[in-house]
Order: structure tokens, then sequence, then C-alpha cells
């Protein structure tokens, strides 16, 4: 039995690197802009608060997580039960607005896609492949919807 092709993506400059949330491809959702979906995915932990907008208009992605990551300001109660489906949703919005990024997954075909990171271990592989790949999975599930 042939073995499934594996890709292993982060950072934003290395080859599929646009499967990155930080990779600069703005997102339309709920009715506003987002400059990436990391910067719409960190956003709605904060719904509906000031911190909200301020992660929308953070310069960078960078930034957009630094500010989602703050605990000074109380997240959504229910942020761990949706946390999936809110990146999901940020993911299929960039993969169906952007028709480059689309062909570019459907390009992978049936590879299994990873994000190979030591810095986490729940959207990503770990970086020792422990690590859940939330965001791989996602991605292959996005790009089977496309498929089918």
């Amino acid at each position: 039995m042939k073995e499934k092709k594996t890709i292993k993506f982060y950072s934003v400059q290395a080859p599929f690197g646009e499967f990155s949330n930080f990779a600069l491809y703005p997102i339309q959702l709920k009715g506003k802009t987002w400059p990436t979906s990391e910067h719409y995915f960190q956003a709605q932990k904060f719904l509906g608060s000031p911190q909200e907008t301020k992660i929308r208009k953070a310069p960078t992605p960078m930034k957009a997580a630094q500010l989602g990551r703050t605990r000074k300001i109380k997240i959504r109660k229910n942020w761990d039960k949706m946390r999936d489906n809110v990146m999901y949703d940020a993911v299929k919005a960039k993969f169906e607005q952007h028709a480059t990024l689309k062909a570019l997954l459907l390009s992978t075909n049936d590879a299994l896609l990873i994000e190979h990171t030591e810095n986490d271990a729940y959207w990503g592989d770990g970086g020792n492949g422990k690590g859940s790949n939330k965001l791989g999975k996602i991605l292959m599930q996005v790009r089977k919807e496309f498929s089918s």
C-alpha cells in the first residue's frame, strides 16, 4: 500500500505557508473585513467588545495573536467549546474567497496536512507529531468539501 504524502507547513515564507493563519489573505466574515484568518479567530474570543475591534485593526497577525492571548480581558464563556467551529469558519472563508488558495489546497490531493510547530500542540503537531493538529484537520476537511 502506498504511503500517504505528508505536507508540513508553519512559516508563511516556507512552502505551503499560505495555509498558515498568519498568511496575508483578508477574509470577509460577519459583515466585516479581517486582515487575516488569525485576526478573525483571535477577535472572536471577545465578541461584541472593544477588544474585538482592537484585534481586527491590529497591524499584523502576530499583534492580533498577542492581543487575543491576553487574559486581562475576559474571553467568551463557551470559547473552548466553539473555537474549532470559529477556526473552521475562518479557514473555509479564506479558501473560498481566494481562488489561488483554493487551487493550492486542492492540489494537495489526499496528502496529510500538518501544522508543524513545537509552539502549539492543539492547532499544530507540537513539533513531535504528538499534538492534535486541529488546523491541519480543518484544512483537510475543507479540501474534502471543495472536492465533493
